[in-house]
Formats: structure tokens, C-alpha cells, sequence
């Protein structure tokens, strides 16, 4: 995560996006760098508008539903079992139909 906010601010600042800047950032931050990542981090942004990235819309993930109480996921977890392998067999049989017409 430090790596992209590193680019993000080189970026921002209306600077080039290199492994030395990069470099430089992390090790002000107090971070160690690993080059490798450095350099794959300086290789994917090179051929990516940032500008563009930036306005496109980002979608949030659903919000994840409350926790259920402990014992009736021990038994819905029983329940679905044996349905499953069923549902897979019936997948697997549709799979060879639709292989063969």
C-alpha cells in the first residue's frame, strides 16, 4: 500500500514516477523498499493514465451481512454438505450434455 501512496504523491506533485523517486519516498517515510517491488510498482504504472484511472467510478463491495450465532452455522454448515456434492454431480452430468447436444 505505501508503494502506490509513494506514486500517488509523486504523481500529485507533478513529478516522474521512478524507481529512485519512489526509492527516495519510502525511505523518507521510513519504510524499508524492496526494489523488486519498486520496479514492478514503476513498470505497471508506466503505461497507465493516472488522470484517467482516477475519474473512473469505483464500485464498494456489498457490506457484509451480521455474523449469525456460532451454532447455526455449525448447522446449516451439516445441512449444506450432502446438498452440495449432490448439486455437484448434477453439474458435472450438465456439463457432458452440453459437451455432446
Amino acid at each position: 500500500m505505501e508503494y502506490m501512496y509513494a506514486a500517488m504523491l509523486l504523481h500529485s506533485a507533478k513529478k516522474p514516477i521512478t524507481e529512485e523517486a519512489v526509492t527516495a519516498i519510502l525511505s523518507a517515510a521510513g519504510v524499508q523498499a524492496d526494489g523488486v517491488r519498486v520496479k514492478a510498482l514503476v513498470a505497471a504504472l508506466a503505461e497507465v493514465n493516472i488522470d484517467e484511472a482516477l475519474k473512473a467510478p469505483v464500485f464498494a463491495a456489498a457490506a457484509a451481512p451480521a455474523a449469525a450465532p456460532a451454532a447455526e452455522v455449525k448447522e446449516e454448515k451439516k445441512a449444506a454438505e450432502k446438498p452440495k456434492v449432490e448439486e455437484k454431480k448434477e453439474e458435472d452430468l450438465q456439463g457432458l450434455g452440453a459437451l455432446f447436444g
